[in-house]
């Protein structure tokens, strides 16, 4: 298979990811067939392989000194260390090996060093912002001045454009240790104890000795080969075996889609696969957009949206009356099972305090149940939530493609916290799915060219979108006694409206890619 995308005028290449599972394998030597629990078992003895040595080199490395040198992008000679984390190490001189007597090749190391690069990589931010924050460390931690904000946002790498329910959780994490230790910590380092080493197979490191994958004739499906041990202590070579797994591709990929190796986790007694492809889609424009839509966040309405033209004048003129996005019966159950996850949560802190220490309390049963329920409560508020957010994605991008827009605009509340509004209503809207929401639109709006700006909220629904007059409280005719609410002016009359006022400061401008 050719490892090169062609490309026509007008498009780009995009790596994106699809879930997938292995169902059976067979052995490439014996013809024996493996079904998926023993395929599931054969995976999770080299994940274990792969995490415990990960799980070594995290503890090793996990200090200042060793992220900042890997986070420089220079070895000791000077050189210009590589972008694959498990390369980069190697060069520092990070090595990991198996424990004693047992026996892998290269490739197994290697997926060990490229996951625990991965997080160490990642941690240099984080401790960035640590260090920042404790050097900006304010007089009532709780509560910073202006004054104070400037200076801890001075001091983080482009803290300019960083939520400030960033610095703020960041914030209170160092408070906690604070009272907790009577001082304040050293860093990140001290604040956080070494990641946890996932169970998973990075094929993404390895080579054709290792694992390969292919298409066959029939396009909507793949072949993937890797070696696996026979054993959970591999104490020879021949310990290991080639191990051929087809694969049935998601819908979503593309037939003409050029294939990578995935990652391999064991979830639920099986093997779950994360297919990376790459893919041609039309190229996002920077600038040029006469057609856009905006959007705006709800409570019990989740989304408006409005189309807009701009016209050479220079007017902006709306498409129809726009429309909303209501999952009332959706957020209920979130809502439900939010209360019903708080109760089993207070009901099961009760029990532990109740038990103490006593191995052998009558209750230890009952908080073992509670425990387990709270996990599958859990499980069904993060379902719910990501089809919450696929769904409103997609409505969104349809909506965008139905007008023919090139561009959506959305509103950034990343920074937004609720308070001063009562116990319940704060929750349901710290709670809320935006962040997620925003990611799978722009997930789904790559896939057909739609750039997709965040725009800042401040002022957005300050004044009408059609008269510029700002909004004031109005109290509705057919209910005179009733308190006037912060809707829109009588010239707007739709939550629609509000939301193409956000293209006033941003659909002229090039929005970023």
């Amino acid at each position: 298979m050719s490892r090169r995308l062609p490309l026509g005028e007008g498009e780009t290449a995009r790596t994106a990811c699809a879930p997938g599972l292995l169902r059976c394998g067979v052995e490439e030597k014996t013809g024996q067939v493996l079904t998926a629990a023993v395929l599931a078992k054969r995976v999770g003895w080299a994940a274990d392989l792969v995490s415990g040595m990960a799980a070594e080199l995290l503890a090793e490395h996990w200090n200042a000194a060793d992220v900042d040198a890997l986070a420089s992008g220079v070895d000791a000679g000077g050189r210009a260390l590589p972008s694959k984390a498990w390369m980069a190490l190697r060069r520092l001189g990070w090595t990991a090996a198996p424990p004693g007597g047992l026996r892998v090749n290269d490739r197994i190391v290697r997926m060990a060093q490229e996951q625990a690069g991965r997080l160490l990589r990642s941690v240099k931010w984080r401790a960035d912002v640590t260090t920042a924050v404790l050097k900006t460390w304010p007089a009532e931690p709780g509560k910073r001045t202006a004054r104070e904000w400037d200076a801890v946002r001075e001091a983080i790498p482009g803290g300019r454009d960083l939520p400030s329910g960033v610095i703020t959780s960041r914030t209170r994490q160092i408070a906690a240790f604070q009272h907790k230790h009577g001082r304040l910590p050293a860093g990140v380092f001290e604040l956080e104890a070494a990641p946890h080493s996932a169970g998973m197979l990075l094929l993404s490191a390895c080579d054709r000795q290792q694992a390969t994958i292919g298409r066959g004739d029939d396009p909507g499906r793949a072949l993937l080969r890797l070696q696996l041990p026979t054993r959970p202590d591999p104490q020879l070579y021949k310990d290991w075996t080639w191990v051929a797994c087809p694969i049935a591709l998601p819908p979503t990929i593309p037939p003409g889609a050029l294939l990578h190796l995935p990652t391999l986790r064991v979830h639920g007694g099986g093997v779950r696969v994360d297919l990376a492809y790459t893919h041609a889609v039309p190229k996002a424009r920077r600038s040029g957009h006469t057609v856009a839509l905006g959007v705006d966040w709800g409570l019990n309405t989740l989304l408006s949206a409005g189309a807009v033209r701009l016209h050479d004048d220079g007017r902006i003129t709306a498409l129809g009356a726009g429309s909303m996005f209501r999952a009332a019966g959706v957020l209920a159950k979130q809502h439900r099972l939010r209360r019903e996850s708080e109760h089993l949560h207070a009901k099961t802190d009760h029990y532990q305090r109740l038990i103490a220490q006593a191995d052998t309390h009558p209750l230890t049963g009952k908080h073992a149940i509670l425990a387990d329920e709270i996990q599958r409560v859990a499980a069904r508020r993060s379902n719910l939530n990501d089809t919450l957010a696929s769904s409103a994605a997609r409505w969104t991008v349809d909506q965008a493609l139905t007008a023919g827009a090139s561009v959506i605009y959305v509103e950034d509340l990343r920074s937004m916290e609720a308070r001063h509004m009562g116990r319940t209503l704060n929750t349901r809207l710290s709670q809320q799915v935006r962040g997620k929401i925003v990611e799978r639109i722009r997930h789904l709006a790559a896939e057909t060219g739609i750039a997709v700006v965040t725009v800042p909220a401040r002022n957005t629904s300050r004044h009408c979108p059609r008269c510029l007059v700002p909004l004031r409280h109005r109290k509705a005719p057919d209910r005179p006694t009733t308190p006037a609410g912060n809707g829109p002016c009588a010239r707007t009359g739709t939550a629609a409206g509000r939301a193409t006022a956000t293209l006033e400061h941003g659909s002229v401008s090039p929005p970023a890619a």
